[in-house]
């Protein structure tokens, strides 16, 4: 794709305001209220933990970025599956008619795993959700740096947590708590109101994602699987979702081969978006291997 195609220009959200303004809040209150008042900004211990929740901010607010400005992956105008593939022993169907999947809002046939968002009104490939935080939705081109950026974040409210608790003991331990403790009370109370649902909010997104990822999942597609394992058990049968290639191929299709990249909000493994590997990929290259 070019990078046209790659890049959705910036209009202004309201939910992503709430986010910058937060991580700034975040951020300011860390460095310059619990490191400083639990350390001492410019000691030791306060300029390592200052560099270490910099880094991981940054890489919080990087990937934030490119979550919100990649473009999750459009149909082309020109795609048309092709029934007579050999390579491609999966076409998704309608579940009324048994038709090739048509959207015709955007006139045109659905690559597999594809839906079309109401929001963004067009399809979208590998189509997981549409984020209102991000203010895009998540998709093949930025599944992966979205689940970079929950994992930053989950880290960075873990650690401002704990600074946080640590800032509050430490002020507590204090003769003179109240000449020092006492000014920073209310960014106590405001941090401690935001950080803690917040953590939790992200570490249940984050094992949720997880999960999928293991599984070769999207969110979309984990309902869709629930209706379908009930009606193949009515008839008696096994269902078992056709992407799922065992946990490390899994995992190595959304994060990508390297292990090392794994932290680094880069996608040049994705492919297309067109076609995906599927266990029958596996199944062919066994039996030709026989």
């Amino acid at each position: 794709m070019s990078d046209k195609s790659n890049h959705r220009r910036f209009t202004f959200s309201l939910p992503v305001t709430v986010v910058v303004l937060s991580i700034s809040y975040i951020y300011l209150s860390t460095i310059f209220v619990f490191i400083d008042q639990w350390f001492g900004l410019f000691s030791s211990p306060g300029i390592i933990n200052a560099v270490v929740f910099t880094s991981i901010a940054a890489m919080c607010s990087v990937t934030y970025r490119v979550a919100i400005s990649t473009d999750p992956g459009r149909v082309p105008s020109t795609y048309m599956p092709d029934v007579e593939d050999s390579q491609s022993p999966i076409h998704e169907i309608k579940r009324k008619g048994g038709d090739l999947r048509y959207c015709q809002k955007c006139s045109h046939y659905k690559p597999p795993r594809a839906h079309h968002c109401r929001v963004c009104k067009r399809c979208v490939l590998r189509m997981d959700h549409h984020c209102i935080w991000i203010n895009n939705c998540v998709g093949h081109a930025n599944y992966k740096v979205f689940i970079i950026f929950v994992m930053y974040a989950v880290i960075a409210c873990a650690y401002s947590l704990v600074l946080l608790m640590g800032s509050v003991a430490y002020d507590d331990g204090m003769r003179d708590e109240e000449k020092n403790g006492g000014s920073f009370r209310t960014v106590y109370v405001v941090s401690g109101l935001l950080l803690v649902p917040l953590s939790i909010a992200l570490c249940v997104l984050l094992g949720w994602h997880i999960y999928l990822i293991l599984h070769n999942k999207t969110t979309i597609e984990y309902h869709e699987g629930v209706r379908a394992l009930s009606l193949t058990e009515k008839g008696g049968s096994i269902y078992k979702h056709p992407y799922d290639l065992g946990p490390y191929e899994n995992l190595t299709s959304v994060l990508g081969p390297n292990i090392i990249s794994w932290l680094w909000p880069t996608a040049d493994n994705i492919g297309s978006g067109l076609r995906f590997r599927t266990v029958y990929d596996l199944t062919q290259g066994s039996s030709t291997s026989q």
